[in-house]
C-alpha cells in the first residue's frame, strides 16, 4: 500500500489508530504518516517493558512534526495496559467503597492515583489515558462494574474531579467515558447493540457528572437511547449538540472504536467514519482493523474539521519532570487500598 505522507508542520488528521506489536513495522510507519492520522492509541500487545516503551514512543513522536499524541486505556482495575514494572492502579470502586466511609480520604487517594498513574505513564512517552470512567455503578453492566467510581453521581463527581486533578498535576489531559452513560446496559458494546431505554428525565444522574466536570475530552458510548435518537451517542447530532450546546463542553469529541460492534449499525467503516464525524466527533479511533484503517486511509475525505488542533490540544504542555513526593504518595495510596 502507498499512501501519502504528511508533510512537516501540517496539522494532525482526525485518526486515531493502532499498530501491530512492541516495535514499529514499515506498515505501521506509513499509516501513521499518513495526513488523516493524528494519534496512535496503544495495547497490551504493545508493552514489554519500560524501556521497550520509551523506545517506541520516542520513535513514533520522531515520525512527524507537530508529533502524533500517543493514548492509551490505562483506567485501572481490569483496564490497564502496561502491568508489569508499572504500578498495579486498583479498580475505580476501591475509591467508591472508601468514599463512603471516608469521602475526603477518598479523594484525596483519587488525587494521588490520578497523579501516579500519569507520571508512570508519561515517564515512558506516553501523552494521554482515556480515564475517568463516569458511568454510573446501576450494578447492571459486566462491561463497565468496577471500572466504575460508584452509583451515586455525587461520589462520581467528587472522585474523578480530584483523580482528573491528578492527571493535572502530572501534566497528563483527560477523558471522560461514556457519555450519556453506560452503566445502565447490560449488553457489552464491544460484541453487540446495547439499547438504553429510559426516557431522558430518567437519566438524569447519569448525566451529572458531565455538567459538573471541567473535561478536556469525551467519549461518547455506542449505545442506543430510542427516548432521545434512533442512533447510538457516537453517531448522534442530537446528543453531541447537547454537549456542545447545552452543556457547553468545547473541548475534544472522540468516537469510541468504531470497529466495536455497537457502531455496527452505521454501515461499513466508511459510513461509520461518516456518521461519526458529521455528528460532530473531532478524532475517531479505529482499533484491531487494520483493513478498515487502509480502507480510510485510501478512500475517506472527511468535510472540514470544526477543530483542526483537537489532538494537538490534549499534548502535554511541559518536559516531563517527576514529582517525587508526589509520586511516593501514589504509590503509598494503591498499596493502602490493596491491602
Amino acid at each position: 500500500m502507498r499512501i501519502p505522507s504528511a508533510q512537516p508542520g501540517q496539522t494532525p488528521g482526525p485518526l486515531m489508530i493502532d499498530i501491530e506489536g512492541p516495535v514499529l513495522t514499515a506498515i505501521d510507519r506509513e499509516r501513521l504518516t499518513h495526513p488523516l492520522v493524528g494519534g496512535v492509541i496503544l495495547f497490551t500487545r504493545n508493552y514489554h517493558d519500560p524501556q521497550q516503551l520509551t523506545e517506541l514512543c520516542a520513535e513514533i513522536h520522531a515520525l512527524r512534526t507537530p508529533r502524533l499524541l500517543i493514548a492509551i486505556d490505562h483506567e485501572g482495575g481490569r483496564v490497564q495496559r502496561c502491568r508489569d514494572n508499572f504500578s498495579l492502579i486498583p479498580a475505580m470502586r476501591k475509591l467508591g467503597a472508601l468514599w463512603d466511609t471516608d469521602a475526603t480520604g477518598a479523594c484525596e487517594a483519587a488525587h494521588a492515583i490520578g497523579y501516579l498513574l500519569a507520571a508512570e505513564l508519561r515517564q515512558c512517552g506516553v501523552d494521554f489515558s482515556f480515564t475517568p470512567v463516569l458511568d454510573l455503578d446501576w450494578g447492571r453492566s459486566g462491561v463497565i462494574g468496577d471500572r466504575a467510581f460508584h452509583r451515586h453521581p455525587q461520589a462520581v463527581i467528587e472522585l474523578a474531579g480530584a483523580l482528573v486533578n491528578g492527571l493535572k498535576s502530572a501534566g497528563m489531559r483527560c477523558c471522560g467515558k461514556h457519555f450519556p452513560g453506560h452503566g445502565w446496559v447490560a449488553a457489552d458494546s464491544h460484541v453487540a447493540i446495547p439499547v438504553d431505554e429510559r426516557a431522558l428525565a430518567d437519566m438524569r444522574d447519569d448525566l451529572m457528572p458531565y455538567r459538573h466536570l471541567t473535561l478536556d475530552a469525551i467519549m461518547p458510548a455506542h449505545v442506543i437511547y430510542p427516548q432521545v435518537d434512533s442512533r447510538p451517542a457516537g453517531f448522534s447530532p442530537v446528543w453531541i449538540g447537547k454537549l456542545r450546546n447545552e452543556f457547553a463542553f468545547d473541548g475534544v469529541i472522540f468516537s469510541d472504536d468504531l470497529s466495536m460492534e455497537g457502531a455496527s449499525v452505521a454501515g461499513n467503516i466508511v459510513d461509520r467514519a461518516n456518521a461519526a464525524w458529521t455528528a460532530g466527533c473531532d478524532v475517531l479511533l479505529v482499533c484491531n482493523a487494520p483493513d478498515d484503517v487502509d480502507t480510510l486511509l485510501k478512500t475517506w475525505q472527511p468535510g472540514p474539521a470544526s477543530d483542526t488542533r483537537a489532538l494537538s490540544r490534549l499534548m502535554p504542555d511541559e518536559p516531563w519532570q517527576q514529582d517525587e513526593r508526589r509520586y511516593a504518595l501514589g504509590s503509598t495510596t494503591i498499596e493502602q487500598l490493596a491491602g
